[in-house]
């Protein structure tokens, strides 16, 4: 504990200097614009901001490019509630922050979005400061089949994911898990269900389907409607009451030490932690019959895991020097260019860097929280401008984040085909919510179920004799079971109101 604070105390000695300073406020600032705009991310971001780096000290650069990807965590959820316009990290943001944002409490929807990441944010920075000499090695303990089982546990959280009934459900994540197949097999090099176009070989891209399935859908769905949409002009109610102040805390906990815990395990992250964390609190909440309707709950548990698994996200990278998603691949290479090699010998070859950097991102915490909260009410004055105007921007918007992602005009295209398939789903009432959770876990359950296979020689016992992998698929019967008994129990309680006897009725007197 001791040595902690210690060294603590080192890393705000580095991280407090005025040109630190500085650059974690360019780059919370930056990932917080990022955030903003539809489809841009820390992703596209950093990738044209590292050749920046050559010319900024080292601890600088490193500050300023943490501070965009964790940055535009913060960021990306303002346009998902208040537009229904997702990021890859902000997908369940859109289910309890935009029906909160429809019954006029958008201004408490992204308090509880700030504020919740501050606490995740919060949590994450102990743990990467407590644990990550030792938890990065945690990674090594999971296999390929442990990593199928997880993602097994993910597929049967489906049922707390979608809004609709579970067979819709189950369907739309199949469809994900289909989609997720497109493009080049990894083992082979074989093109899949291309239909022999060349911008397929790649795959269809997340932010295609969710600017398509969710922006363009809605878009599409208020333009169809005949109600006549008029200018936000009402009250802001940003600061919650203190009963609804005492919901955040909860949700917020229990979403940071989901997300500080998927952070660290490579193919985890944000993307993934904000369906973990909303299933958690749809199972164990005080409310969770009303989430999936516009409650506090569905918002702030989410945004604690993303900001949480953020930061966590460094944990294998420093420690280990392993990237567990494509920002720390870059941020990996940042390191590169810096000359320096992330793993085990980083904290103590560059203790200066390591605890500065940890340091920076309690900073940029703090300052995200200051910038945005108050910012809230400058966010909403986007409800001012009347949809006649307002839908050609989004719909540009969305355009310029498709395309930036490969500078591919055939991805404009794909986003365009989802966006007409996500306002089919809505007409159908489907939720596309489990969709996109078939299409990120999907890949991930494929190739590491053929990894599985490959090291068993083709032996599904695997997935049972190892000690993580095989209790997690006790936890997968335990609660298939629990939720057929479940349903049997249902099913058999309404026969028995169906064959109660109709009351007699009351004869009236003449």
């Amino acid at each position: 504990m001791l040595d902690v604070l210690n060294n603590l105390a080192f890393g705000f000695s580095h991280a407090l200097t005025l040109q630190n300073l500085m650059f974690c406020a360019i780059g919370c600032t930056v990932g917080t614009l990022v955030g903003l705009l539809p489809g841009l991310g820390p992703l596209a971001t950093i990738s044209l901001l590292l050749p920046l780096t050559y010319s900024i000290p080292t601890t600088g650069a490193l500050i300023m490019l943490a501070g965009i990807y964790y940055g535009a965590q913060y960021g990306d959820s303002v346009s998902a509630i208040t537009m229904k316009i997702p990021h890859a990290s902000s997908i369940v943001a859109c289910i309890d922050g935009y029906q909160m944002t429809l019954k006029g409490q958008t201004g408490l929807a992204l308090f509880t979005a700030g504020f919740s990441s501050f606490i995740g944010g919060t949590v994450a920075i102990l743990v990467l400061s407590f644990l990550a000499p030792s938890l990065g090695e945690v990674a090594f303990l999971f296999g390929p089949a442990d990593y199928v089982a997880m993602m097994l546990v993910g597929f049967v959280c489906v049922s707390f994911v979608t809004t609709g009934s579970l067979l819709n459900g189950l369907a739309m994540c199949m469809i994900g898990v289909l989609l997720g197949t497109i493009g080049t097999d990894v083992n082979s090099g074989a093109q899949r269900f291309t239909m022999d176009l060349p911008f397929l070989a790649d795959g269809v891209g997340i932010v295609s389907i969710a600017l398509g399935c969710f922006g363009i859908a809605e878009i599409t769905k208020n333009l169809d409607s005949r109600e006549e949409r008029s200018p936000f002009n009402g009250k802001i109610n940003l600061i919650p009451t203190w009963s609804e102040f005492k919901r955040i805390i909860p949700s917020a906990l229990r979403g940071s030490v989901v997300g500080s815990f998927l952070g660290i395990l490579p193919g985890g992250g944000p993307t993934i932690a904000q369906f973990a964390a909303y299933a958690l609190d749809k199972k164990v909440s005080k409310y969770k019959d009303e989430i999936g309707s516009g409650v506090i709950e569905g918002v702030a548990g989410q945004a604690a895991a993303d900001e949480a698994a953020a930061r966590t996200s460094f944990i294998p990278l420093m420690s280990i020097g392993i990237p567990e998603n494509a920002v720390m691949a870059l941020m990996l290479a940042a390191f590169i260019i810096k000359g320096i090699q992330p793993g085990p010998n980083m904290i103590a070859s560059h203790p200066e860097l390591f605890w500065g950097l940890v340091a920076s991102m309690w900073i940029g915490n703090v300052f995200l929280l200051v910038l945005n909260v108050p910012l809230v009410r400058y966010w909403l004055s986007v409800f001012k401008i009347p949809y006649s105007v307002l839908f050609p921007s989004i719909l540009f918007f969305c355009c310029i984040g498709t395309y930036s992602v490969n500078n591919n005009m055939e991805d404009i295209y794909i986003t365009a085909a989802f966006g007409f398939l996500g306002y089919m789903f809505m007409k159908l009432e489907l939720d596309a919510a489990p969709l996109m959770l078939g299409f990120i876990l999907g890949p991930m359950l494929e190739e590491n179920f053929r990894r599985a296979l490959l090291l068993s020689r083709g032996s599904f016992g695997i997935f049972f004799s190892r000690p993580i992998s095989g209790s997690l698929m006790a936890l997968i019967a335990v609660f298939i079971t629990w939720q057929v008994v479940a349903f049997v129990f249902r099913a058999h309680k309404r026969r028995s109101l169906g064959a109660s006897p109709a009351p007699e009725p009351v004869a009236l007197a003449e």
